[in-house]
């Protein structure tokens, strides 16, 4: 039933011959060659350019929201909000996610503290965020697990109650709504990444929502070494801005994204009517007042029941030339830099670690071909008990 994987094949070979997790739309290079001789003409690079700006503007406009400020990767904005709202002390969060998320407390001084989370959304159980408030708390930072909005009603009834602020990791929630309001207005400060692993992508890019012009002012201080002008440097800034190149990539992506989130939808419902059903594996549950925008499908693998522990199905899937991931394992809170925290003790995080020990995410991208899927389907249900 199962057997280790075992291949002679070159890095070229695997790329033509598996099926990924994740592949990144890349619009026709016709289509973004233009951009780039703009920029050649022009030279501005970097610095708030046309592009730049012109995303910017896009953005808001696509997403819902007034303010958004630009940066090269999704680490650094979710930096620079910290520093932005003068986080400090203790801040609450989640182990389950990707370890860029906690990595951003410790760089900015932060002690993370973990709470459990809900293990029908994968999220922050909001339920139990007050009981880890102490006297050092100054915030909150939830992460919308796979887009699964969180308890956002219930964090900003706790916020508001103990003077905290809210910062969420929307890495995985670009175009998401929530009762037809899109879940970035939630919060303080949202924080998009566009990885190209991300439904929208700009190669690597990020951003910060922000709820008004003056904190977006201070946010692009932040982000460009602190200069308000040529000869005034407000504050110790650092180099964290979106070049031209990224967000001309950006603009173009904008014109493919409603198609794209389309495309994975339709392989979402696939997998989800073909597997919904299997003993032992379970999907999580899609609301009706939210707006997914599909870009992870994972599932749980419950072995007593299934046959299979996730491990063996992993390896399972790559035998057949398929590859899934575990997504999220370890804990963050596994992690030896963290794993001395009190927080991180299994006892506290026992949802968590359950979690982590059973989730594979199956392979989704726009361009995922129908046999490929039928193939990782009929693989999974053909080791079902």
């Amino acid at each position: 039933m199962y057997s280790k994987m075992k291949t002679n094949l070159s890095s070229k070979d695997l790329i033509k011959q598996y099926t990924p997790v994740t592949q990144p739309f890349l619009p026709p290079l016709e289509e973004f060659l233009p951009y780039l001789e703009k920029i050649w003409k022009s030279k501005w690079l970097t610095n708030n350019g046309e592009f730049h700006r012109q995303l910017e503007w896009a953005l808001c406009k696509y997403l819902g929201v007034k303010y958004i400020s630009l940066f090269a990767n999704g680490t650094l904005a979710l930096m620079i909000a910290l520093q932005e709202l003068r986080v400090t002390g203790e801040v609450i969060t989640t182990p389950f996610s990707f370890v860029a998320t906690t990595h951003c407390l410790w760089w900015n001084n932060i002690k993370p503290v973990f709470v459990d989370i809900d293990p029908d959304t994968c999220n922050i159980d909001a339920n139990k965020i007050e009981a880890a408030i102490t006297p050092n708390t100054t915030a909150i930072l939830p992460v919308h697990v796979y887009g699964n909005p969180c308890n956002v009603e219930k964090i900003r009834e706790i916020a508001d109650k103990y003077g905290l602020k809210v910062i969420y990791d929307a890495a995985h929630c670009f175009g998401v709504k929530l009762d037809n309001r899109s879940i970035l207005q939630h919060g303080d400060l949202s924080i998009l990444s566009f990885h190209a692993t991300k439904v929208f992508n700009t190669f690597e890019g990020g951003a910060i929502v922000c709820p008004d012009e003056k904190t977006k002012k201070r946010i692009d201080y932040l982000k460009n070494f602190g200069f308000a002008d040529e000869t005034t440097v407000v504050g110790p800034g650092i180099n964290a801005k979106m070049n031209e190149i990224q967000a001309a990539f950006g603009l173009l992506q904008l014109k493919y994204i409603d198609e794209n989130i389309e495309k994975r939808r339709r392989i979402v419902d696939r997998y989800r009517k073909e597997l919904g059903g299997t003993k032992g594996l379970r999907c999580l549950e899609y609301l009706d007042n939210v707006r997914y925008n599909y870009g992870y499908f994972p599932v749980l693998i419950d072995k007593e029941v299934y046959g299979l522990n996730r491990d063996q199905l992993y390896d399972t899937l790559k035998e057949h030339g398929i590859w899934g991931r575990k997504y999220f394992y370890p804990l963050i809170s596994s992690f030896s830099t963290y794993s001395s925290l009190p927080s991180s003790s299994p006892e506290n995080l026992k949802n968590a670690h359950e979690v982590a020990n059973k989730v594979l995410c199956l392979p989704i991208y726009q361009d995922l071909k129908d046999s490929e899927q039928r193939k990782i389907i009929r693989v999974i249900k053909s080791h079902t008990k």
